[in-house]
């Protein structure tokens, strides 16, 4: 795999340390830790799309593609953060209330599984080769 520069790894650790500090203040009913996590999210999802894998490993590609679909829920996460705090999407208040309000939650769980799994696996599968 193509390893980031010192730039693009602190840019990389400063995207998920956003998304962290985003999450954690959403909870707090702050105004900006939607822009926060999604600042976040675009620098970590950005810069895990610089990191190519030319390889014919089957399982590290598979890998690669959880991670991808990860980063996209990471950023759909991002846009769920912004529709819970106001109705964007025109929806009537109680299917407002039961598919979009606080379901980010659900999606960054779901991502930050994967990239969990898909990290720890892909350590062990580079090593191998």
């Amino acid at each position: 795999m193509r390893q980031l520069s010192r730039v693009e790894s602190m840019i990389f650790l400063l995207g998920g340390l956003l998304m962290v500090i985003g999450a954690g203040t959403s909870l707090l009913a702050w105004g900006a830790a939607p822009y926060m996590f999604a600042v976040g999210a675009l620098c970590f999802t950005a810069m895990q799309m610089k990191q190519r894998y030319d390889g014919q490993n089957v399982t590290i590609r598979r890998l690669r593609r959880m991670m991808l679909i990860s980063d996209v829920l990471f950023l759909v996460s991002a846009l769920l953060m912004f529709a819970s705090q106001r109705n964007v999407f025109g929806l009537d208040h109680i299917t407002y209330l039961q598919y979009v309000y606080q379901k980010w939650v659900v999606t960054l769980l779901i991502a930050a599984i994967l990239q969990l799994y898909s990290f720890h696996r892909l350590g062990q599968e580079l090593a191998k080769e």
